[in-house]
């Protein structure tokens, strides 16, 4: 559950910080990102929402040249950390761009489900296939486990691991709200699986 516990960081640091400090925090990474992503992209548009459990959420809007917009939205802890780090945060925002325009005439966001069937209609058929696939072919032709689970202090989660590996942690657990999130922001909720998966195998010394 690493994204979440960050995220927990940020809105407990947004409650040390005034109100001006916020803002001009929020000004600054939403301009950061659209600089950053100017330098790959012509026509860039940005917009700020607030995600009641993860805080601001950065979407950007890139249109090609055809006229097409595709939308990717970006977590505020996972863009201050790229934007600190020494990782070129504007080859990393633009590589989601690149895999969206595999998809000809634009992808914009998702509508978001308005009825608890909708969601759990995306659930069953789009998100949890969708992870399934991910894990699965990321580790062919090992076997994994990957499903969905239920724990008493979080709800529903998406569960992946290696059966093979008995001693210790062998399963990589993520909140589906969470993984539904980035779903809704045209980013793949398998990746947050397979990083997860590649940490377990680190940590028994695998890779």
């Amino acid at each position: 559950m690493n994204n979440e516990t960050t995220n927990e960081e940020v809105n407990s640091k947004e409650d040390a910080m005034s109100e001006e400090k916020w803002a001009e925090l929020i000004k600054a990474v939403y301009h950061n990102g659209l600089v950053a992503l100017k330098m790959h992209y012509n026509d860039v548009e940005a917009q700020v929402s607030n995600f009641q459990d993860y805080g601001p959420v950065f979407v950007f809007h890139v249109k090609d040249e055809s006229g097409s917009i595709y939308s990717c939205g970006f977590f505020l802890h996972e863009l201050i950390a790229r934007f600190q780090s020494d990782n070129d945060p504007a080859v990393w925002m633009a590589s989601f761009f690149v895999d969206l325009m595999e998809t000809k005439g634009g992808k914009p966001l998702p509508k978001p489900a308005t009825t608890e069937e909708e969601a759990k209609a995306i659930i069953d058929n789009i998100l949890v296939p969708q992870c399934i696939k991910a894990v699965t072919e990321e580790f062919a032709p090992e076997q994994v486990h990957a499903g969905l689970a239920w724990k008493e202090d979080h709800g529903p989660i998406f569960e992946a691991g290696f059966p093979t590996i008995i001693d210790g942690n062998n399963v990589c657990a993520i909140s589906l709200h969470l993984l539904l999130t980035h779903l809704q922001l045209n980013r793949d909720p398998g990746e947050l699986l397979i990083q997860g998966m590649y940490d377990i195998r680190k940590e028994h010394g695998l890779d």
